[in-house]
């Protein structure tokens, strides 16, 4: 085999190597099986979403603690059982709410961050993308 005949051959293998076509979508309109998907937009509102529980519930879940720590305090130094009780109910209520605050918070956080990142990604793939196409454009 000659070198000319090598090389179309070669040729002709890349060329059906690098033939998927990276930046479109299939003909039916929607994506394949597993794909995942994530739009920004969408991130962004959940984000916001949880930040807004989250500052929601720092002021409306702590409305009754003051009021309930002082009852807790005055039942227990009336010598009733139930004050002990309802100390344990508002300590377990702070506990809970600051984890779910922490929650709410780790939440928009992370979606900041995945945003953030999928953005520097698509940039990086773009850039990838378009030394891959000049590439194509040489094997012509």
């Amino acid at each position: 085999m000659s070198f000319d005949e090598e090389w179309a051959e070669l040729h002709t293998a890349a060329a059906q190597r690098n033939a998927m076509q990276l930046n479109g979508v299939p003909a039916e309109g929607g994506t394949s099986g597993g794909d995942l998907v994530v739009r920004r937009d969408d991130l962004g509102r959940i984000g916001s979403d949880a930040y807004d529980l989250r500052t929601r519930l720092s002021k409306e879940g702590d409305h009754a603690r003051p009021a309930t720590f002082e009852a807790a305090n005055a039942l227990f130094n009336g010598e009733f059982t139930c004050g002990s009780a309802l100390l344990k109910v508002h300590d377990r209520w702070n506990t809970h709410l600051k984890t779910l605050l922490d929650a709410c918070g780790q939440i928009s956080n992370h979606l900041d961050y995945t945003k953030a990142l999928h953005s520097k990604d698509d940039v990086k793939i773009e850039g990838n993308l378009a030394s891959i196409s000049k590439l194509t454009e040489y094997m012509k």
